[in-house]
């Protein structure tokens, strides 16, 4: 797809010349006089206010990072040239470029315009963000960089921000939610109406919004997406491309491109980098931690989980998306978490693991107290959390599997969920359910901790 950008002014020769890109020059004179115009007008206002660094576009008032006021020499080129850019191949030609590249060229192509979100805070995970932000600051290019304060963040995470801004000698953008909406939100359902009805509805208010205000002050922005952060949602992450969902300054559909230099990049590297060049990183993680996003929503992973297990853990896999990234959660990408994907290989197959019929589970609820105890996991084969405790749970079938206990197995999507969620009180995936003999209870293991240690004092406790 072809869109229009400006070309930073720090750049605009060394861009233009790159065997990378396709660029066709395609601006008016007048435009850009009345650009240069504007521009001078605007970084005579950051020179003489240096605590208010605004720029003015078409009504719109952008603020920008004090590195951004200081570096730019000369504001008026930053848009001397229009330039038409073939994002789908500036994406192919970029996918096996470090991130360091991707960074580069990001902020050599928009320059002033482009923002990096730190702190996703429902969608990613703290330490890719300043990933980010130390990238960019190694380019030597003015960068800006912006955040959604929920107004329910953890007190380690607003450190963290003070941190970076002294780091980096910038001053963080923070969007805030509509005070007004909150109030409603507050008043109608309480503090945590999110535990019963979902997540959506409060990550709308408090982060998808601010965000779309943001946006519409930007042509670009930079996010720490990977794709091995979700293999089912995040599995086709580009590097570039026109975000599908929100809007830019221009408005309208690819008024916006949207940035992710660390989609091909794993976590382990991630966090290798971080250690190699000693960049700050949310206290939290020390904690077990590992995605973090609003204090009510988040918490430390256990042995064996995934790192997005820790947030809206009361809900299924398939829902823990915010809304922020929806543009990359469609198609094969949402099928892959859907109840309607395409088969993948079962879970639990050790011999030692029965696999029970609809008929077996309906005995096991029934009014009739059972001769002999079991322990049933609820699961779906696609669900990565069923598949983090594939092991665990098989080996506890090996060794506690007998005359007095039944281990099985259960799969409680598609056509037997609605079964599951009357009957077994299912409500995510994995589920593990306890029967104990000469009883009609039914028994919820509560713990995430699903290694087998765990599972097994879980099940002597009753026996």
């Amino acid at each position: 797809m072809l869109t229009n950008i400006p070309a930073a002014a720090t750049s605009v020769t060394s861009t233009s010349s790159s065997p990378r890109l396709s660029m066709v020059a395609a601006a008016a004179a007048a435009a850009k006089s009345n650009f240069r115009e504007q521009s001078n007008k605007a970084l005579l206002v950051c020179q003489q206010q240096p605590q208010v660094r605004q720029h003015h576009n078409n009504n719109r008032v952008i603020p920008i990072s004090s590195a951004a006021a200081v570096a730019l020499p000369d504001i008026a080129r930053v848009l001397e040239e229009q330039e038409v850019v073939d994002i789908e191949r500036l994406e192919e030609e970029l996918n096996s470029a470090s991130p360091f590249e991707i960074m580069d060229q990001a902020l050599a192509l928009f320059g002033i315009d482009i923002a990096i979100l730190i702190l996703n805070p429902v969608c990613t995970c703290f330490s890719e963000d300043v990933a980010l932000i130390e990238y960019a600051h190694l380019t030597g290019r003015p960068f800006r960089v912006f955040s959604l304060d929920t107004g329910r963040l953890n007190p380690e995470t607003y450190c963290l921000f003070a941190e970076v801004e002294k780091r980096y000698n910038i001053r963080i953008e923070y969007m805030f939610p509509d005070a007004v909406e909150v109030e409603a939100l507050v008043r109608a359902k309480g503090l945590f109406s999110f535990y019963e009805d979902g997540h959506q509805e409060c990550c709308r208010i408090r982060k998808v919004r601010p965000l779309k205000r943001a946006l519409k002050g930007l042509r670009a922005w930079i996010t720490g997406q990977r794709k091995d952060q979700s293999p089912g949602t995040r599995a086709n992450v580009p590097v570039v491309q026109v975000d599908p969902v929100f809007e830019g300054m221009d408005g309208g559909v690819g008024s916006l491109v949207k940035w992710n230099p660390l989609a091909n990049v794993v976590g382990t590297a991630v966090w290798s980098f971080l250690r190699t060049m000693d960049v700050p990183v949310n206290a939290l993680h020390s904690q077990g931690f590992v995605s973090i996003g609003c204090e009510p929503c988040t918490r430390p992973v256990m042995p064996g989980q995934h790192e997005r297990e820790g947030r809206w853990w009361w809900e299924d896999a398939k829902a823990k998306e915010c809304g922020l990234h929806n543009g990359n959660v469609n198609g094969a990408a949402s099928n892959a978490i859907s109840e309607q994907m395409v088969e993948v290989a079962d879970l639990f197959m050790s011999r030692s693991v029965s696999n029970l019929s609809r008929g077996e589970m309906e005995t096991l609820v029934g009014k009739n107290k059972r001769s002999k105890s079991s322990l049933v996991v609820l699961y779906a084969p696609w669900c990565q959390f069923s598949q983090a405790m594939n092991d665990s749970f098989n080996a506890v079938a090996e060794k506690l599997c007998g005359p007095n206990l039944m281990v099985g197995k259960f799969r409680a999507d598609r056509e037997q969920k609605e079964f599951a969620q009357q009957a077994l009180k299912l409500r995510t995936f994995p589920t593990i359910l306890f029967f104990p003999k000469n009883s009609t209870q039914v028994i919820k293991y509560p713990s995430e901790n699903r290694d087998v240690d765990a599972l097994i004092a879980f099940v002597q406790a009753f026996q």
